[in-house]
């Protein structure tokens, strides 16, 4: 990514987190309840066309912890964690740089404050993931993603890609990150994700598996 490219990320990133940091607290918690929703129903569908195909199942889905400006998932993660036919993982920063490790998760797993202030489990290794749940701050209609600059999920997808893995990437987003109105442009380094889904709906629509 060249000079001027950094710099408009960077102001938009600054943008993207004013227009979130702007909404109001009533609008945070109805959107988020309709995310979950909405996650929830796709992946059952997802799913039952499965298992109705003959199919191998979705079991391990890699998920990660809402930071208090992103849409909660929590609420949804414990739902699924009451499904004894799931296995969920969260997200961890072992090394600048590098690869996310996903490491199990139940409401009952010991956590600690990682990097960047963001809770991690501190469990065993999870399986690969059938679906990669991505936080997303800004997003294209094409499925590319602006995350938070630290490129963390772009070599994760990538190191899945390259090891062979299939698996499906959904953005979780505020339908305010939409960058259709903006001068942005995807470094060549970018993973695009296959869904993404907002308060507002799937602007990438929802995949089929």
């Amino acid at each position: 990514m060249n000079e001027n490219a950094q710099d408009n990320a960077v102001a938009l990133r600054k943008r993207l987190k004013q227009r979130r940091q702007a909404l109001p607290a009533a609008d945070r918690s109805r959107g988020a309840l309709l995310i979950r929703g909405r996650l929830f129903t796709w992946l059952a569908s997802q799913r039952t066309r499965l298992r109705e195909a003959g199919r191998p199942d979705i079991r391990q889905i890699a998920a990660f912890w809402s930071m208090p400006d992103e849409p909660a998932l929590q609420p949804l993660l414990r739902q699924w964690a009451d499904d004894d036919t799931l296995s969920l993982a969260l997200p961890v920063v072992s090394a600048p740089a590098s690869p996310l490790r996903f490491k199990l998760w139940t409401p009952d797993s010991p956590m600690r404050t990682g990097a960047y202030g963001i809770q991690e489990p501190t469990g065993p290794d999870a399986p690969t993931p059938d679906v990669v749940l991505v936080p997303t701050l800004g997003y294209t209609r094409q499925g590319d993603r602006l995350g938070y600059g630290g490129g963390y999920y772009d070599r994760t997808l990538a190191a899945l890609r390259a090891g062979g893995h299939a698996f499906t990437a959904i953005g979780i987003a505020w339908a305010s990150g939409d960058l259709s109105a903006e001068a942005y442009a995807p470094a060549p380094h970018d993973v695009r994700l296959d869904g993404i889904l907002t308060d507002k709906g799937w602007p990438v629509p929802a995949p089929d598996l």
